[in-house]
């Protein structure tokens, strides 16, 4: 671990954050002696932004609470040409009115952790679409287009990797880099920025930022990235079975979220602690020495303390609660994740089937039929063993809910409306 002088560095290392530095040491310098402006860059591909993001909003995070000032870039330009890093096919071009809605979504994830305002280390969100849609093509060609190598530009990464693999890389998604470089110029020359952050896998789009803005003039800028996050067992971070971990309440509960934190694997908890959570070092420290059993433990405070972050502590409380309920009591809260059906369904009686597959349980009835046939699903914690079961008023609890469960960790109650 290197001896860091800035603050701001030494959390990143301390916590795990630092892959790669064009120049450790001028950074360093740089952030010691000033406030530093610094971005990373957010294309609007989704409604939310999802727990792989969560890293490089962290960064921002502990950015500016260090003193500095982050920029949350909205990609509302590059959103229309798509970045092909770590992509084996073109990214599906977006409408202009799509890419609004999901910038509008993306947005509130970032209050959540970060202050804006028009102090100075208050953070910015720009939106790259008020330099790129204005370009004149021929003008820009002209003046940044003779600074890229197209040998350099072919070495990169992300256009490397598509062609080894001869898999379509279209003009449109090569100029990618090209933009998100001239974002770094155009941030320096607005706001004084001297830094681009981002995974692992935009070291080379960042780097061409750096190289570019050098060679117009912008002085020194900077990269750093977080090295490509997978959990212990090789799986890729923020993802599972039902697809993004979102960081959106309207596309993933709190219970849901919680639970994702909660089911992590015993090797992984004090590492996500560190990346995840705004726990103190010694804290995690201590975490970190536990085993068995006590893991259990330590997995819910990683996820309580990381909902509490996206979701809120109240509603980070209620999850944990929820959870207690559900798994050590066996009971069925109110407060755990429902589905609607129509009373008029409800009363003829609906398939099992059915349900699983608006429970989200299972994509189709074939695959319901498979996890019925393993045991997996229960009705009020009754096993299910015939896939032509219905669901009606007969089943509704106390409550007047039917709780169904597919495995030991997903619980949905169904209620009639």
């Amino acid at each position: 671990m290197s001896a860091f002088k800035s603050e701001f560095l030494q959390i990143l290392s301390e916590r795990g954050f630092i892959h790669q530095i064009s120049d450790e040491s001028g950074l360093d310098a740089l952030l010691s002696k000033k406030t530093v402006t610094a971005y990373v860059g957010y294309d609007a591909t989704a409604p939310s932004l999802h727990v792989g993001n969560l890293v490089s909003i962290m960064m921002l995070y502990w950015f500016q609470q260090t003193g500095h000032r982050p920029l949350t870039l909205m990609g509302g330009g590059t959103t229309m040409v798509g970045d092909p890093s770590g992509k084996d096919s073109s990214r599906q071009i977006l409408t202009p009115e799509l890419i609004e809605e999901n910038k509008a979504g993306i947005k509130q994830v970032f209050a959540k952790l970060l202050t804006f305002g028009d102090g100075p280390k208050d953070a910015i969100m720009p939106d790259n679409a008020e330099w790129l849609l204005e370009l004149n093509y021929v003008q820009f060609l002209r003046e940044y287009g003779k600074h890229f190598s197209v040998n350099q530009m072919l070495a990169r990464d992300s256009v490397k990797l598509r062609l080894e693999r001869e898999q379509h890389l279209s003009f449109l998604e090569f100029n990618y880099m090209i933009l998100q470089a001239y974002d770094f110029v155009e941030l320096n020359k607005r706001y004084d920025c001297q830094l681009q952050m981002g995974g692992s896998d935009q070291w080379g789009n960042i780097v061409s930022g750096v190289d570019l803005g050098r060679r117009a003039g912008c002085g020194d800028l900077f990269a750093l990235t977080t090295p490509l996050l997978t959990t212990s067992s090789g799986a890729k971070m923020g993802k599972t079975a039902d697809g993004a971990v979102w960081l959106s309440d309207a596309m993933l509960s709190s219970y849901d979220y919680w639970q994702y934190w909660r089911n992590v694997e015993d090797a992984d908890v004090a590492r996500f602690m560190k990346l995840f959570t705004k726990l103190p070092m010694d804290e995690i420290k201590r975490y970190q020495a536990l085993e068995g059993a006590e893991m259990n433990e330590a997995k819910k405070v990683l996820a309580t303390e990381a909902t509490a972050m996206i979701h809120g502590r109240e509603a980070a409380e209620l999850a944990a609660e929820t959870a207690r309920k559900t798994f050590e009591e066996g009971g069925a809260a109110s407060t755990l994740p429902s589905i609607e059906v129509a009373s008029s369904d409800f009363n003829d009686g609906i398939g099992v089937l059915s349900l699983l597959v608006q429970a989200g349980f299972a994509k189709s009835n074939g695959e319901a039929r498979r996890h019925i046939k393993g045991g997996a699903v229960k009705i009020n914690d009754v096993a299910v063993s015939d896939e032509s079961t219905k669901v009606g008023e007969s089943d509704l609890n106390a409550d007047g809910v039917v709780k169904l469960s597919m495995g030991k960790k997903r619980h949905v109650l169904v209620q009639p409306t």
